[in-house]
């Protein structure tokens, strides 16, 4: 079920290669031993395959080509089994490269869009191939013909592996490496097939990849897919224990795999834009931020005009998302009028509430949170902004042991609370908030450098009005 890649350093480069190897079984009997014995036949030939001379590598969007048990073999000439991991990089074009001819490494850049990313240097992308022909004299076909009744199955395994690799691995180093992950998988993926083989009937694996606190770092999960998260929990809890880790984190979800930050969200939102921000200096000071992922909601996305009334729409749709992409609910992000229709459900509001422009504030959060995902919130009442100040120690803790997203409402404003920096020797106190009243694109550096995310003193709040604070509770569950 599990490939673990925990060679540690200070910065790190990825080789990820990903490719499609075709398993075909002809089964001439339904008996299940003799099923079983065909299908692990098949999976050994196919890692005498990426253990043969046949087994190629290339490297994505460049020229280079590497033949992992031919001698390290690679083109162009340059590049021999003792060329450093990291000068690859320099063969990778970018579009704008390509279109001037010239080869240069890919810029790095300075802000990461993932909690575990900022210690990557870069990724390298390996594509995974087979020679189709062999050198040297070939025997002449032969043609038979049998008749007979057997079944045919055929499927392609989507191979992906991944090792991280430090300043000092050779090329030489990473293909025993990945030759070896690519073998162990396949191993993982045989496994997984036979265990949930019915009848003729077989699940395609689907190998998944998970960042875990060091130093464990990167671990590959195969799961068959099409089996919902649900029905894994027995793999997961084998997991959590194998890797002693506690109980109370969904690590291994499927919402949880580790998302590379050279790929694109296909939604558009921006992830995490506060992991670009840089930390205030308080004395004695602490920093307790959210914990995991989370997305920007804000006016006017999702071709909804809900700019003047909708702040707290948008702040508990980010805290929404914290919970389905930490895998604690597989339900979507909700809409406004989902989220009016749930204040409906529980006679909290009346039906002519749904398709209204009415505000919301952290009572009605509270009550959705409950109604759509099963979340249970505290609500931290403050009659007047200048006494949140006083309360550094509950918002520390709650982000040191809960770690969701808070939404605060107070007059006819709404902001979501990412963190807090705070000193209990002085009482200094900073507040990273995440403003859901950003009506432009998105554009992290806009939304940093113009403080639509970014640190606020205690001045930010209106000293007179009252605020309620709704802080969600983390639910303990693998």
């Amino acid at each position: 079920m599990v490939v673990s890649d925990s060679q540690c350093s200070d910065t790190w480069t990825i080789l990820r290669v990903r490719g499609p190897l075709e398993l075909k079984c002809q089964l001439d009997s339904t008996d299940v031993p003799l099923m079983h014995k065909v299908i692990s036949r098949t999976f050994g030939t196919l890692q005498s395959l990426v253990k043969s001379e046949a087994c190629v590598l290339t490297v994505c969007d460049s020229p280079v080509i590497i033949w992992p048990n031919r001698g390290v073999h690679a083109t162009p000439d340059e590049i021999t089994p003792n060329t450093l991991c990291e000068d690859l990089q320099q063969w990778i074009q970018t579009d704008e490269q390509e279109s001037t001819g010239k080869r240069s490494a890919r810029k790095k850049s300075k802000k990461s869009s993932s909690v575990f990313t900022f210690v990557i240097q870069s990724i390298i992308n390996l594509r995974l191939m087979m020679e189709a022909t062999t050198t040297g004299p070939l025997p002449p076909p032969i043609l038979t013909r049998t008749i007979k009744k057997s079944h045919f199955f055929s499927t392609t395994l989507p191979m992906d592996c991944v090792i991280r690799t430090n300043c000092n691995d050779t090329i030489k180093d990473a293909c025993e490496r990945l030759v070896e992950a690519l073998s162990h998988q396949l191993c993982e993926m045989e496994k997984v097939i036979l265990q949930h083989m019915k009848g003729m009937t077989l699940l395609v694996p689907e190998p998944l990849h998970f960042l875990l606190p060091e130093p464990k770092g990167l671990v590959t999960v195969v799961y068959p897919a099409g089996v919902p998260d649900s029905q894994l929990e027995t793999q997961r809890r084998d997991l959590h224990q194998r890797f002693e880790l506690l109980d109370d984190w969904p690590y291994f979800r499927r919402a949880n795999a580790y998302h590379f930050p050279n790929e694109p969200y296909r939604d558009g939102y921006l992830r995490n834009p506060h992991l670009v921000l840089t930390h205030p200096t308080l004395d004695n000071g602490k920093v307790y931020l959210v914990q995991g992922i989370y997305s920007y909601h804000h006016y006017m996305q999702d071709h909804m005009d809900d700019n003047g009334w909708g702040c707290a729409y948008r702040s508990l749709q980010t805290i929404c998302s914290w919970f389905e992409q930490q895998g604690y609910t597989e339900r979507h992000v909700p809409t406004h009028k989902e989220i009016q229709q749930a204040l409906v459900d529980v006679g909290d509001k009346q039906k002519s509430f749904v398709g209204s422009r009415q505000w919301i504030g952290s009572i009605e959060v509270q009550a959705v949170l409950n109604q759509l995902l099963e979340v249970t919130s505290k609500i931290m009442f403050v009659s007047q902004g200048s006494e949140l100040a006083s309360k550094g120690r509950e918002l520390a803790n709650h982000f040191l042991t809960e770690g969701t997203p808070v939404m605060i409402g107070g007059g006819v404003l709404a902001h979501t609370i990412l963190g807090v920096a705070w000193s209990e020797t002085t009482g200094q106190i900073r507040y990273l908030i995440l403003d859901p009243h950003y009506t432009g694109a998105e554009d992290l550096q806009v939304i940093t450098d113009k403080g639509w995310c970014g640190w606020k003193g205690p001045d930010f709040w209106d000293q007179t009005a009252y605020y309620n604070l709704c802080l969600p509770q983390r639910p303990k569950t693998i």
